[in-house]
């Protein structure tokens, strides 16, 4: 099977650029709240999509109102949201390994709701895959890291259940990606500023290491991304494309490992092996 290079060369591109994101996102805590990061990027990332949707002419109506904003408060507020939440004690690493667990949640709410049937393989990647995830909670351990664990699988969780809502519009209405891939973010952004409106947070450090951090995020991790992304997937196999988002996580941890000093203990690093050894299944 001969590849695309230019978008093998997006694939990796993206994958560093992502991976890099996590570490970005949790040493951003130091100057500013976490749902006012999550606000302001995804503010910043919205209004750069928006540009990029007028530039290729794509139109500016949005997709149906009602389901572009359950999937904007699911894949922009509860993944973005949960996530940033979750950095605040979880290490960056350990973060990403479960907010990526989204296609396990995507084959269990497409049995449940698309009445998709489960292969054989995939059921014994399931156990695995919670035996994996148990190891990585560790809930006999009460060392305080419980909440962020769980809020990074809300994240999962939520990204998982987003794209079973897009799946079920894209079945009943031609929807173009880009369209509403902006607008969900527009309305999520929206959202999390009334969220950070109201939850009380400490006062933003408008330190030159933030911005730089808040344009990484909505520039290239957002705006650029996405458009890397919708190229990836016009030139390359899904089956190759998935796995190249399924190296982000693993290379987060790693970055995490190196630059932040986030070791994983035993157990972690057997629940991560679980995690990462059932991906492929899902796919």
């Amino acid at each position: 099977m001969k590849l695309n290079l230019s978008a093998v060369i997006a694939l990796v591109c993206i994958t560093c650029i992502w991976s890099y994101s996590w570490i970005v996102m949790k040493t951003l805590l130091v100057y500013i709240g976490p749902f006012d990061f999550a606000a302001i990027r995804c503010a910043l990332g919205a209004a750069l999509l928006l540009l990029v949707l007028k530039l290729r002419n794509r139109g500016m109506k949005p997709p149906p109102l009602g389901t572009t904003f359950i999937i904007g408060v699911l894949q922009t507020v509860g993944m973005v949201g949960f996530s940033q939440w979750a950095l605040i004690t979880g290490g960056a690493g350990k973060v990403a390994i479960l907010a990526y667990t989204m296609p396990f949640w995507v084959i269990l709410l497409a049995a449940l709701f698309l009445n998709e049937r489960l292969a054989k393989l995939q059921y014994w990647a399931t156990a695995i895959a919670v035996c994996g995830m148990i190891l990585i909670l560790q809930p006999w351990n009460n060392n305080g890291s419980m909440l962020a664990s769980i809020l990074a699988l809300l994240s999962g969780f939520c990204w998982g259940a987003s794209v079973i809502i897009a799946k079920r519009l894209y079945l009943r209405t031609p929807t173009d990606l880009l369209s509403l891939t902006t607008w969900q973010m527009v309305m999520g952004a929206i959202v999390l500023a009334v969220i950070a409106l109201f939850v009380p947070s400490k006062p933003i450090i408008w330190h030159p290491y933030l911005w730089g951090g808040l344009l990484y995020n909505a520039v290239l991790a957002t705006a650029v991304a996405w458009v890397l992304w919708m190229f990836i997937l016009k030139h390359l196999p899904a089956s190759v494309a998935g796995l190249g988002t399924l190296a982000v996580p693993v290379c987060s941890a790693l970055l995490s490992w190196w630059l932040l000093g986030e070791r994983p203990n035993g157990a972690e690093t057997a629940g991560i092996i679980c995690v990462v050894l059932c991906w492929r299944w899902y796919w």
